[in-house]
């Protein structure tokens, strides 16, 4: 079993598909098959459920696990040697659902740290914990809990989140709306998974109502210029609220407590943070985030 062979399985096992794997890693799909069935054999037990697609299943996973911190900590003390033995302070690894809150702090770090390789991950939510335990990035930020052992948290912001409307929408001269009223209403949404959706099905849930999306897309910065050109409605968080014009959108409070987010940094309790690391959390945590650059 060596290092190759466990990188491998964890491509196939992300990929649940040997072809498109063999091409990630630019391997023949036989021998990479052939691979994946040496490690089961070594192991004594299957990863993979076979009966149709290909399947990681309850033992993959729980072999997934110890491969991935297996493998963190190699990179880990690669990179500890490698900071040991250089002049710089290395690189940075981040992950968020969106960078758009983060141009700001990141900016003064560049500026700050200017020898610093920052590398930047945009991956959801729910994948950010097995990243942070498997060391395959140094901090995530998210605007929904993580709830899983092994992490330390700081809270950033908790902020409200508005409705946004077109300025001739009927509701745009209300200052408070509740969920019942906009059970009609089409919704410009973030894609499932996004804290941005998160919160409106939750919301739409608790009055055992479905949301209406009209839009259902990735491009996070597209949501209020598609309100504003009269498309639909959205949910809109505080610090992007600044970035609208009131001459071009209606800002509106939704009657719920839940309609908020917090915004909260998560770093590995075991992991060994490099020097750049500390840096970056350092400078996320203690900037001023109630008076941060308008950005959605």
């Amino acid at each position: 079993m060596d290092l190759n062979t466990l990188r491998q399985f964890l491509v196939v096992a992300r990929l649940e598909h040997l072809s498109h794997a063999a091409d990630e890693l630019r391997i023949a799909q036989p021998s990479l098959s052939r691979t994946i069935a040496r490690l089961e054999s070594e192991l004594g037990a299957p990863l993979f459920d076979r009966a149709g697609r290909l399947r990681l299943n309850d033992t993959g996973k729980l072999f997934r696990g110890y491969v991935e911190r297996s493998l963190g900590e190699l990179e880990a003390g690669r990179r500890a040697v490698a900071e040991a033995t250089s002049e710089g302070f290395g690189t940075v690894r981040l992950a968020s659902e969106t960078f758009f809150t983060f141009i700001g702090p990141l900016a003064a770090y560049k500026h700050a740290h200017p020898g610093v390789d920052v590398e930047l991950h945009q991956i959801p939510a729910a994948e950010m914990a097995r990243r942070l335990l498997a060391q395959d990035v140094d901090l995530c930020v998210a605007s929904q809990p993580i709830h899983t052992d092994g992490l330390e948290a700081a809270q950033l912001l908790d902020e409200v989140v508005w409705l946004a409307t077109p300025l001739d929408h009927p509701l745009a001269d209300r200052t408070s709306v509740t969920i019942d009223e906009l059970a009609d209403e089409p919704f410009i949404a973030a894609s499932k998974g996004h804290w941005h959706r998160r919160l409106l099905d939750r919301l739409f849930a608790t009055r055992d109502l479905t949301p209406r999306i009209a839009y259902e897309g990735d491009e996070l910065g597209a949501i209020a210029e598609l309100i504003k050109a009269g498309l639909g409605i959205g949910l809109v968080p505080d610090l992007a609220r600044r970035s609208i014009p009131s001459a071009s959108a209606a800002l509106i409070a939704v009657d719920s407590p839940e309609c908020r987010r917090a915004l909260t940094l998560y770093w590995g309790a075991g992991s060994h943070l490099s020097t750049a690391a500390r840096l970056l959390r350092a400078t996320i945590t203690d900037w001023n985030w109630t008076a941060a650059e308008p950005q959605q």
